[in-house]
């Protein structure tokens, strides 16, 4: 299965953990949204799309079963936050320059 496109939905400036929302298309073939890029304990890490259950705990509604597969998508989407983020920080000093 290979990724085919990575969209980066929302970034969060703040100091908070999470830092986007993600979507992943793998073969052209299947999406899956609503992946969080969160920043904690000196590392970013992804956290699959998941459902509250009714005692409090949440469950993944869908997860990579193989870790090399995880590895790959984490690395993947991590890689596109970042990239993201650096055009983001163009954008803004590009508009910056401009309105001098």
């Amino acid at each position: 299965m290979q990724i085919t496109d990575i969209k980066i939905r929302k970034i969060f400036d703040d100091e908070a953990p999470m830092k986007a929302i993600v979507s992943v298309t793998f073969d052209r073939e299947l999406a899956l949204h609503d992946i969080k890029v969160i920043y904690a304990k000196e590392k970013f890490f992804i956290v699959m799309p998941s459902k509250k259950n009714p005692d409090g705990t949440y469950r993944d509604i869908v997860h990579p079963i193989a870790s090399d597969f995880r590895q790959m998508l984490e690395d993947a989407v991590i890689a596109e936050y970042h990239k993201a983020v650096a055009e983001a920080a163009e954008s803004s000093v590009d508009e910056a320059s401009d309105t001098l």
